[in-house]
């Protein structure tokens, strides 16, 4: 891994001479879909403290993720589209593969410039030792290794001597074989708690989060913090189950905004709210919950699925109550970072994202990119979008020997409802054509996941 240093430039007219570098919250929803919080349309269940989050901060409405879970945090962690750096759209706990120790993360972006760091939350980005967030940059871990449906791993866990086993279990049980829903917490590279209380995670998290906050205020920190929530099985505390109009998926839901709040509190109370960033948006489209008002749910390439809420909000930079329609995603978090903390990345790799400080600063601010690559969670190229116009290379509801592309305005349909391949084909043609170029780019360039013999 190479990253060279350079003094941070100014990044736009709004926060010409402000060149101090923010702390940075990275707040990622498991499952949530565009439409499951009030400041994106939800009514079932009232999200207030996000409701303000974006009325002091700016939304993004074409911010892009991917269809599933390890894919999408390997573009958020490592600014690449998941096929250039080799990870597959699920990881398992019998895997052998993960994050490569030679990649550039979030965290190793940041912590050169003497930035603490911490992963609060679910990892899944490899399970086993090498892979781990604290091989990736990250001074504290606590959370989940891989979603919370899936089991523990029996031959490779590391238990903590004072591990706490839960409903009736036991380390020689738990090397007996991994049952389904029950999956470890970890601190570092240690089980802590097995099977962990999923009740308590959203809480616990939070308790977690705040306390690195307080034991950082003085220098500069990053926190990530990837809740298991609303990850099914879903699960909430006794505080807030009940409580909304949307079942228990409004529960788990509220209670992720009762913890923005708590966050949200903390940097006011020790007075760094003025000097910290805050980004809240969502790994993949909704499972259970709203994609509304897109088409497509979790694992779909249509944009219910890739197409995530995002409000980002730091007082005195990002103008309060904005809104940008820009296309950008979390591939886009890392090279802006580098911008925002002063790290210049070293040119032995290729990055996807691009610095998105002027559409987060600027009002009116032009497009970065005017294009994004919509990969399947088998990792093939399913869709293109350049502009207002998104091209599936091939029909997704078609069998193989009638696939052809589709072609939608997502200007004038956004629901994708009707295709105008047939009266567009020279679009069709030129969409095609540089879809297959950049797929061509990442194929000649990619780079290998971690792997282990066994």
């Amino acid at each position: 891994m190479t990253v060279t240093l350079r003094a941070a430039e100014p990044l736009s007219k709004v926060v010409e001479d402000r060149s101090t570098p923010p702390n940075i919250v990275l707040i990622f929803i498991d499952d949530l879909g565009y439409g499951d919080i009030g400041p994106f349309g939800a009514t079932k269940q009232k999200t207030p403290h996000l409701d303000l989050m974006a009325a002091e901060g700016r939304k993004f409405t074409s911010f892009y993720a991917a269809p599933v879970c390890s894919m999408s945090r390997a573009c958020l962690l490592t600014g690449c589209y998941n096929t250039r750096v080799s990870i597959p759209g699920v990881l398992f706990p019998g895997n052998t593969i993960g994050l490569h120790a030679d990649e550039i993360t979030l965290a190793e972006v940041v912590q050169p410039q003497g930035y603490a760091t911490a992963c609060i939350g679910k990892w899944h980005l490899g399970h086993r030792s090498p892979f781990l967030p604290t091989k990736h940059g990250f001074d504290v871990y606590f959370g989940i290794p891989y979603s919370n449906d899936m089991a523990i791993d029996p031959l490779h866990a590391h238990f903590s001597q004072d591990c706490l086993f839960r409903e009736g279990m036991t380390e020689a049980k738990a090397r007996q074989g991994g049952i389904r829903d029950t999956v470890p917490l970890m601190r570092g590279e240690d089980v802590v708690e097995y099977p962990a209380d999923q009740s308590m995670l959203t809480k616990r998290y939070t308790q977690e989060a705040i306390e690195f906050i307080t034991a950082n205020k003085e220098r500069p920190f990053f926190l990530y913090l990837p809740h298991t929530m609303v990850h099914r099985p879903l699960a909430v505390s006794d505080e807030f189950r009940g409580k909304s109009k949307n079942g228990i998926l409004g529960d788990a839901i509220e209670e992720l905004d009762w913890s923005v709040g708590q966050i949200m509190r903390t940097l006011r109370d020790l007075a760094i709210d003025s000097q910290t960033l805050v980004i809240f948006t969502s790994d993949n489209g909704a499972d259970v919950g709203s994609s509304a008002p897109w088409r497509g749910k979790k694992g779909s390439i249509f944009e219910g699925g890739v197409r995530e809420p995002c409000i980002m909000r730091w007082p005195n930079r990002i103008p309060a109550g904005t809104i940008s329609n820009q296309i950008a995603g979390n591939i886009d978090l890392l090279p802006t970072f580098a911008r925002l903390v002063g790290t210049t990345l070293s040119a032995d790799r290729e990055i996807d994202g691009k610095d998105i400080s002027s559409l987060m600063f600027q009002e009116d601010a032009p497009p970065v990119r005017t294009a994004h690559l919509y990969f399947t969670q088998s990792g093939e190229l399913g869709a293109f979008r350049q502009g207002d116009w998104k091209l599936f290379l091939s029909d997704p509801n078609k069998t193989d020997e009638t696939k052809r592309p589709m072609l939608f305005n997502l200007v004038t349909d956004p629901a994708e409802s009707l295709d105008v391949a047939a009266s567009h084909p020279e679009m069709v043609g030129v969409l095609l054509a540089e879809a297959l170029r950049q797929q061509k780019d990442i194929q000649d360039h990619c780079r290998p996941a971690g792997k282990l013999e066994k």
